[in-house]
């Protein structure tokens, strides 16, 4: 199979070693920057190419010839790259934090034939395939609930945050509204609110808050109580909701010596730097998800906990590692035949297909990157 990789950031980059890695792949990767593919320079079974992906037609040419293309651009870039690639005719599998809605693409894949499955990292991405799974294979669900964050193993003030996935996307997590589901309908609550906290093994504990995090589980799934909250360390939540009160993420212009300025511009200047990790530190990933219903008779909750940390022998952030490895995990499943289903298909989705679910779980597990499963009675 002939692969493509758009994009070659921190994930990108996880994504083409570990495809390298299995030998199996005629691979591509594409960036626009030199640097991020010198990175992947010794890296065998691969090649890479210099390109502006969002120049008009280079990502029509980009993957033409190609039996799949894997997306792996930032949040802003992720709808337009996700469409031509479709509209191109390629088999696709995404993982960029776009604000559009996707649906309207899924008839254009339909129409080309594509398998195109999108929102394929850790949350969503893994959480999907288990409430997924879990819709499909319990007698009924009656809520889910899924915290998830990426924290640096260092707190350091002010922040006690390093941003271990694109910065930007991370702003938007602060800045869209959330849409969460109560009582079978869909509510829309401001991000940074209602915040809880939750203790984890090895971690301690963490603040919870909403985020726009549902997503395409808010039109595929019929469970009544739906809820998505990121994890951050105790105080961050209140420290970014006074810098989107005062206005600091607004994107309506103001003047300033003259000039008309957009504050998130601004903000985006001085908080991505800050929030780069910086050379040797390190990351971890945090994922709750449970599911609350009827299984086999009985009332249970069903948690499933994971904890991922920082790669030190091969230099890979645990962000990337766990958005990374599901992304190629689905990248085998379409190689494999395991799914084929024409159109748009969030991960959730391919979860109620028992082997896919089975392959892509095992797959990670084969990586390093486990769930805890424990069980109680309602």
């Amino acid at each position: 199979m002939r692969v493509v990789v758009l994009g070659a950031g921190r994930v990108g980059e996880a994504i083409a070693r570990d495809l390298a890695a299995n030998g199996q792949f005629d691979l591509k990767v594409a960036d626009v920057s030199q640097t991020a593919l010198d990175r992947l320079a010794t890296v065998a079974g691969l090649t890479t190419e210099r390109a502006d992906l969002a120049a008009p037609g280079e990502i029509r040419r980009l993957v033409g010839g190609y039996d799949l293309a894997v997306g792996a651009v930032p949040g802003p870039m992720g709808f337009a790259t996700l469409g031509r690639i479709i509209e191109a005719g390629v088999n696709v599998v995404d993982i960029s934090f776009f604000e559009e809605e996707p649906w309207p693409l899924h008839q254009l894949a339909m129409d080309r034939g594509v398998t195109a499955v999108m929102d394929c990292g850790v949350a969503p991405g893994s959480s999907s395939l288990i409430f997924g799974r879990a819709e499909a294979s319990w007698g009924r669900v009656d809520a889910i609930r899924c915290y998830v964050g990426g924290l640096p193993v260092a707190r350091h003030w002010p922040y006690e945050y390093k941003a271990v996935f694109s910065p930007i996307d991370v702003i938007a997590e602060y800045t869209r509204p959330a849409r969460l589901v109560k009582g079978g309908k869909v509510v829309t609550k401001p991000a940074l609110t209602e915040i809880e906290h939750l203790d984890f093994d090895e971690v301690g504990t963490l603040e919870a808050f909403n985020t726009d995090g549902l997503r395409t589980l808010l039109k595929t799934s019929k469970v009544p109580e739906m809820t998505e909250k990121t994890l951050r360390y105790p105080g961050h939540a209140e420290r970014m909701k006074m810098l989107a009160d005062i206005g600091y993420f607004s994107e309506k212009p103001i003047e300033v010596g003259g000039a008309m300025v957009r504050p998130i511009d601004v903000a985006e200047k001085l908080l991505i730097p800050a929030w780069q990790l910086g050379e040797g530190e390190m990351d971890l990933t945090v994922l709750r998800a449970e599911v609350e219903g009827v299984l086999q008779g009985r009332e249970v909750r069903r948690r499933y906990d994971m904890l991922d940390r920082y790669d030190r022998e091969a230099g890979i952030t645990s962000m990337a590692r766990t958005t990374g490895y599901t992304c190629t995990a689905m990248v085998n499943v379409i190689a494999k035949g395991l799914y084929s289903e024409p159109g748009l298909s969030p991960p959730e989705l391919v979860g109620r297909n028992e082997a896919c679910y089975d392959f892509i779980f095992d797959y990670l597990a084969a990586r390093g990157v486990r769930f805890e499963v424990t069980e109680e009675d309602l």
